[in-house]
């Protein structure tokens, strides 16, 4: 049996991460693939029980560093309980959200810098890369507006302007520093023009694995 494939979906808030994921998820299951939809921080018992403490504003004093951890402790779950298994067994695994958004969150919109946090990735996935990243861009003021129309914001989503824009120039520098994985996707134009971006560098991120 093949190894599958890991593809992850990074963005701001309201890039529009979920949609594009349902959307290739179908396409892929079309063609015949076993796909798994998963999700950061999350996927697991303990990783939801972290998810709702890292989004939750009854924690707003948590520290930068607490935070950072916390997100690393669920993604060493997901990895080792989840996504590794997956792979293993030639399912193509989409995740919303990975290690890259720790690095843009956390690295630059908390301003605790990448070296350690690179490590800590490496650490927390078990070494594991991802086979593309799509990080759908669009400014911060269009991906506010539209979360804000979900309804209520969670503690990142409030986390104000400035942070926010840290959190985007992160994710640009990421996609400029690894060409070859990462791949920038204009989230500003149509859904299907989005997909159809989507659809191209996913079929030939799994020509090459």
């Amino acid at each position: 049996m093949s190894r599958g494939a890991l593809i992850t979906f990074e963005g701001g808030e309201g890039a529009g991460k979920s949609t594009q994921i349902e959307t290739l998820k179908t396409l892929l299951e079309s063609w015949g693939h076993e796909v798994m939809v998963v999700r950061e921080p999350g996927g697991t018992a303990l990783g939801e029980q972290i998810r709702t403490i890292l989004l939750s504003h009854e924690y707003e004093k948590m520290s930068p560093q607490a935070e950072l951890l916390l997100y690393e402790a669920a993604r060493a779950q997901i990895v080792s309980e989840v996504i590794e298994p997956a792979l293993e067994e030639g399912i193509i695994v989409l995740c919303d959200r990975f290690y890259d958004s720790t690095s843009a969150y956390q690295g630059y919109g908390r301003a605790l810098g990448t070296s350690l946090i690179d490590e800590l990735n490496r650490f927390a996935s078990g070494g594991l890369t991802p086979d593309a990243t799509l990080i759908i861009d669009l400014p911060v003021e269009i991906g506010l507006d539209r979360a804000g129309r979900k309804g209520s914001l969670d503690r990142l989503e409030t986390a104000g302007q400035d942070f926010h824009e840290a959190v985007r120039a992160g994710f640009l520098h990421i996609a400029a520093q690894d060409p070859d994985r990462v791949h920038l996707i204009d989230g500003t134009r149509p859904l299907d023009e989005v997909a159809a971006d989507v659809e191209r560098i996913v079929t030939e991120a799994l020509a090459r694995v």
